[in-house]
């Protein structure tokens, strides 16, 4: 892996896929002694325009936030369709999925990503910006998302 890879040295998030975001959520609050946040599904095709490995995907999963001073832990719980958590919670099981960073320019953040062998796995767009996860697996033993806010 060569040197240079990330833009940002602000981690902003931890997510975690788990397989029933209701349960899981529930077990955080109190942890946390945080209210148990509302879920919601993330965008369709037409607003997220997710693409898994290369190809358009339907995928689309429950989201929850807890959100502290400095840091925000985002528990996905994906639908069937081929996507990144999906793949995740079917070989690893439920656990951390990823940490995410915020980026600028994202297609060049991507192309460093790339060429440090962290290959492109997932990729779409929110209300607000973009996201692409990149498989560092290899050198760093996760997945990392960058975040791009407009």
């Amino acid at each position: 892996m060569s040197g240079n890879v990330f833009t940002s040295d602000k981690v902003v998030q931890v997510g975690i896929v788990v397989k029933d975001i209701e349960k899981t959520s529930a077990a955080y609050a109190p942890a946390f002694d945080m209210e148990k946040p509302k879920w919601f599904w993330t965008g369709d095709y037409e607003a997220a325009r997710t693409e898994f490995r290369g190809a358009a995907s339907e995928a689309r999963a429950k989201l929850a936030f807890f959100r502290f001073a400095n840091l925000e832990i985002e528990l996905i719980e994906p639908d069937e369709k081929p996507s990144t958590w999906r793949e995740f919670l079917e070989t690893k099981g439920e656990g951390m999925h990823h940490l995410a960073f915020i980026t600028k320019g994202m297609r060049d953040q991507i192309g460093r990503a790339e060429a440090a062998g962290m290959p492109l796995v997932q990729k779409g767009e929110y209300t607000g910006g973009r996201y692409a996860y990149c498989d560092a697996s290899d050198a760093l033993k996760m997945v990392v998302e960058f975040l791009e806010n407009d």
